[in-house]
Formats: structure tokens, sequence, C-alpha cells
């Protein structure tokens, strides 16, 4: 659920907390609590930390609530059933049987999502196979495989190329020589091609990503499967080192993180697993060095700045809007709308970041700052206003710069659309009746699904009773039948 819709429900990030959590199969669970104007309403639950939709891992559990050790064992063992069937080092090995193989012995199951070996055909016959795969196709595994576009928990809208080229451009402008990618998978891919190519400035870059898959492409020094919402390594140490090592050894001063989070992810356990990334960083830095801040870029659609500058106040939002290959609104062209709302935010200086006049960026000279073509300065706010890439105007009622499609409302007193409902009264929830929050954040939402399967699952076994008690009778009136008939 996104962030909109899940307002009165708070995730406690207490390091206490956080180590006392159970485990689903996504990592470390995140602690919620039901809470109005700050104050906590009800009792405090652990849920999974990527998935906001229980149909994707319904873990439920009240914080004080006494587990027992059968249901521990179960739990236990339902998330070591729910990893994947391979370990990284044995994706690598199979990989590398892969490639020694004749072209027309490379297959990819598309419905498995699998590079399979010869002994393996048999299996999958009923499959849809990809034959013939080619070295240029296993470079460019975010083509190869399916994306998973379920936008609350892994979204996977990969970057076009022409914003992935314009971010390498631009690292490579500054002077970074490693790129940290928190789940961006294109961009690491493109990064790799690029080296390969026999560019002199050869870029590193290790990826961090929750899709399991990229194991099968990629060395333990170049991937690392990776939860961003509860900073949760699933391979342990030995991952947690690869990213240590990256982070700290020679060109430390010279690495910069981007990261591409889901857009229904919660914006606070993000900023602090980037926060222990950047304290990372920073261990044993020296103190004469200028910069204090781990560079970051972090890339979300503009209307959750103000969440996103709470977590870093240093940060600042760009008008370069990214766009991604494989959703419909946010790309360019005929098909796409035209302005995608995703940018980019960053605690680097705005006015090093030079963006692209090709596409109608420009440089402002009072802001000191790139903009969009239709970002005009406004004088009395004494900056470029526009967040949506559309030239907003002031309204001198409110003393704030709003969109166009804005106007004055006397008996709202502010600006809103035209056409808008005046004193409207907030949506609640159906559940239990609150204002501060939706029916699909409300807390008691788990343990109503949890009633609605214990009368279900005795709903169901009753049925089954009444069924066969049916069938029964069936057979013996069959059995009354056939005796009257041989009379």
């Amino acid at each position: 659920m996104s962030e909109e819709e899940t307002l009165g429900i708070e995730v406690i990030l207490n390091e206490e907390g956080l180590e006392k959590a159970p485990s689903c199969p996504h990592g470390p669970t995140l602690l919620f609590v039901k809470a109005s104007k700050g104050v906590e309403q009800g009792r405090r639950f652990y849920a999974c930390s990527a998935c906001r939709d229980r149909r994707d891992c319904n873990f439920f559990q009240w914080e004080d609530e006494k587990v027992s050790e059968v249901r521990l064992l179960a739990r236990e063992e339902n998330n070591k059933i729910k990893q994947p069937p391979y370990t990284h080092q044995e994706y690598l090995s199979r990989y590398r049987q892969f490639i020694s193989l004749p072209l027309a012995q490379k297959r990819f199951c598309r419905d498995c999502q699998l590079l399979l070996l010869p002994d393996e055909w048999t299996m999958h016959t009923a499959h849809q196979i990809l034959a013939d795969v080619s070295l240029a196709q296993l470079r460019r595994p975010s083509q190869l495989l399916h994306p998973l576009e379920n936008k609350k928990t892994n979204a996977q809208y990969l970057f076009a190329d022409r914003s992935c080229h314009f971010l390498l451009d631009l690292f490579a402008t500054l002077g970074f020589v490693k790129v940290l990618c928190v789940g961006t998978p294109r961009l690491h891919e493109l990064i790799k091609m690029r080296n390969s190519a026999g560019n002199n400035q050869v870029m590193k870059s290790l990826l961090l990503d929750i899709d399991f898959r990229y194991s099968q492409f990629y060395q333990e020094g170049e991937f690392c499967h990776y939860n961003m919402f509860n900073h949760h390594f699933f391979s342990g140490k030995s991952a947690e080192d690869v990213c240590r090592t990256f982070l700290l050894e020679e060109n430390r001063e010279r690495v910069v993180m981007v990261t591409d989070p889901p857009f229904g992810g919660l914006v606070k356990p993000l900023a602090h697993s980037f926060n222990k990334i950047g304290a990372e960083w920073k261990i044993q830095k020296k103190p004469e060095n200028c910069i204090q801040e781990m560079p970051m870029f972090w890339i979300f659609p503009y209307f959750f700045e103000s969440r996103i500058k709470e977590c870093f106040p240093t940060f600042t939002m760009l008008d370069y809007q990214v766009d991604y290959e494989n959703h419909a609104l946010y790309k360019h062209g005929k098909t796409g709308r035209r302005q995608s709302p995703v940018r980019i935010f960053t605690n680097l200086s705005p006015g090093d970041i030079v963006l692209p006049a090709v596409e109608g960026y420009r440089f402002c000279s009072l802001c000191q700052r790139y903009v969009s073509s239709e970002n005009k300065h406004c004088d009395i706010c004494s900056a470029c206003t526009s967040k949506d890439g559309r030239g907003w105007k002031h309204c001198s009622l409110c003393n704030t710069c709003v969109k166009p499609s804005w106007v004055h409302c006397s008996a709202c007193n502010h600006c809103a659309l035209r056409d808008h409902s005046c004193g409207r009264l907030p949506a609640g929830c159906f559940i239990c009746g609150g204002t501060d929050h939706k029916r699909r954040a409300c807390p008691s939402t788990a343990v109503s699904q949890q009633n609605k399967q214990r009368k279900g699952k005795k709903r169901n076994g009753l049925q089954e009773k009444a069924m066969a008690m049916y069938k029964k009778k069936l057979l013996w009136l069959n059995h009354i039948h056939q005796e009257e008939t041989l009379k």
C-alpha cells in the first residue's frame, strides 16, 4: 500500500525492536503501530518489511504475542521453503557450465526464469523455452527476465536507456568511479557493458537487489541478494562483507549510491537502510576529507519530496524527469504521459549537476541550478517553484506557487482544482470507522483476515462433511432404486 493509504500507521525503527523482530521469507519483519497525531493507538505488531499487500506475504504477529515452539518451527520451515532454489555459489556453478555449452544447447526457461542445463530439458518440455541464448542476451539479463511489476513489493520498472546513459555520463563527469546500485539492475548491466566495450575510464558497480534471479548472471562481487526495506543480506555475513569491501576499498571517496525503490514503499524504512549504508561508508573516514556524506541519488516521484527531505534534510530534488522502459505512463513517446513524475533526489549541490539542454533543461542564474524549460522563476518565492514540469503560478492569497489548473477557493481557504468538493469529509476506514487511515491500512484487517481464514477453514470443513454425507445418500438412493427395478 502507498504511504498515502497508510496514514495513521507508523513504523517503529529503534534498534532494539529491529533486533528482536521475527523473520518472514523476506528477512526480519518491521514493527508497526496505529498512531494518531504521533500518539500510539493500540497494540504494536510485526509485519513483512517488503510486502505491503498480505497476498504477497501474510506474516502477522503482535509484539507481545507468545508464539509456541511448534509455530516457530513451522515458520522457520516455511521461510526455508520460500528461499531461492539454489545458493549464489550454486547459481554461479550452473552459469559456468552454461556458458561452456555450444549455442544450440543454450536454453532459457521463460516459465521458471532459469538458465537450463541439458540434463534438465526433459523437466521443462511443457514450458516456454527460449533457445540459442546469445552472449549479448546474457549481458542484458534485465531484458531476458520477466519484470516483477508488483508496485508494492518489488516493482521492476526498468530505466529507459536514455535515463541510464544520462546518469552514467553524469557520474563520469562528477568523477565517480564506483556505483552502488540499490534496486537498479538496468543501470548495473549498462555499467558492465560499457566496461566490456573497452572504454578507457572503467567504472565499477555492485548491484543490491531483492530479485534473486540475478544470482544466475553475476559474480559474488557484483551482486548481493538484498532487501532494502530492512537492510537484510540474504546470504548473511559473506554478502555484507562484499558490500563493505566495495564501500571501503580504494577510491572510497569516489563512490556514489543510486537507488530506485518501489514507489509503494515506505520512505522511513528505506531511509533507515540508506543511512546504514552511509554510516558504513563513513567508517575510518579521515576528518580532513571534505565530503562528509556518502553521495546518494534517490529516484522517486516528486510528491514524496517532503517525506524524503524529512529523513534527509540535505537532499535536493532535481528537475530531471526519469523515464522507464516498461511503464506505460513514465516514459517518452506518444504512448506515455507528457511529464514523468519521477525525479532525482540527491545530497550533491544542484549547481554541479548539468541537465541536458537538448531535452529542454536550462540554467537559472538566480537559483544557480538547472531547471525544466517550463519552470519559470518566481520573484516573490525567489525560486523556480514548479514540481511537475509545468509552469506554476503564484497565488497571493496562499502566498505560494500552485499548479496552473488550480484556483483559490474562499470556502476552503486554499487553492484546489476548480471542480473540487468544498468541505468534503476526509476518507475514512470502513472497518473500524477511523478517519486517519483507509481500509487497507487498518491494523484490525490482519485480525479480521485471520478470523476469516479460520471461519473459511471451518466452513470448508463443514461443506466437505455435508458433501460426503450427500454422496453417501445418493449412493444409498441409487442402491434402493436398483433393488426396486429388479423387483
